[in-house]
């Protein structure tokens, strides 16, 4: 039974290492070209801060992953460093999927009253905030260097859970509304964002949200579930690798071969500012 729970453990370890690693590739390459090569536009900014998100995430995943096989030992330190990446990009991706359900459902006030650095702004915020977010109730609870302190551990951690709770329902919230605003009321084009933002939001749905129960639950889950860690730690890097696997296949033609760049630049490139020109009419009506 016990050598079956070694490989068992084992072949998620490697698992999660491969995808961490195809993760960190294909975000790279979206930070490298969004970055510097493609023009930026309001909601690609957000694209930008997400790609830096989970490239953080997997490269610490990676990187302790790698350090916990060679000493053969686990800090819970490790596991605090890497879901900062995670937090941040959680919350990332509500504000994300809620500026793009208000510029569709409100295009004409979204495209007048939205200031031009909102979205740099917020994201900036957003990386502020998540570091106490993370930090104070994991130094509260003894997952750091301090020891416990049992009344500031439930209230900073219960504060912890409900922030990140309310990012959850926030993204899940606008995509359902965006998903119903396209399918059944509006009557313009999809937003160029639209596959993107649901299908990072059906990521968090399905592979991003365990580690946030983790989170929320990590002794009693530890000693009931041990194999829950390490399966929520996959389904993770899961959701942090695939997204770039998202843009790609929005920005790609079939039947035709082009460059990476100019993929990239189809699914990310600069749009125009949404609602600029007043409602579009459908074709028929022109």
């Amino acid at each position: 039974m016990f050598g079956l729970w070694r490989t068992f453990t084992r072949v998620l370890f490697y698992l999660t290492l491969a995808v961490g690693l195809g993760g960190l590739v294909g975000n790279g390459l979206v930070l490298w070209h969004l970055g510097w090569h493609i023009k930026k536009g309001p909601f690609s900014v957000y694209v930008l801060h997400l790609a830096a998100a989970d490239f953080l995430f997997l490269g610490c995943q990676v990187a302790f992953a790698i350090v916990q096989a060679a000493l053969g030992s686990q800090n819970t330190l490790y596991f605090v460093v890497t879901f900062l990446g995670f937090a941040a990009g959680l919350w990332l991706l509500a504000a994300f999927s809620l500026d793009l359900c208000a510029s569709e459902v409100f295009p004409t006030c979204h495209g007048s009253w939205r200031p031009r650095h909102a979205s740099g702004v917020v994201c900036g915020l957003l990386w502020a905030l998540s570091l106490p977010a993370v930090l104070v109730p994991a130094d509260a609870c003894g997952l750091l260097r301090g020891g416990l302190h049992p009344g500031a551990c439930l209230r900073y951690h219960a504060a912890s859970i409900a922030w990140l709770l309310a990012g959850a329902c926030g993204a899940c919230g606008a995509g359902l509304v965006l998903f119903l605003w396209v399918a059944c009321c509006s009557r313009r084009p999809r937003p160029r964002f639209y596959g993107a933002a649901l299908g990072s939001l059906l990521l968090l749905l399905f592979c991003g949200l365990p580690l946030v129960l983790y989170w929320s639950l990590r002794p009693l889950l530890d000693f009931l579930l041990p194999v829950f860690p390490p399966l929520a730690a996959l389904l993770a890097g899961v959701h942090a690798s695939a997204k770039p696997l998202i843009y790609f296949s929005a920005g790609r033609q079939p039947g035709r071969r082009q460059p990476l760049r100019a993929v990239l630049r189809r699914a990310l490139g600069a749009e125009g500012r949404p609602g600029a020109g007043g409602l579009a009419l459908p074709m028929s009506a022109v």
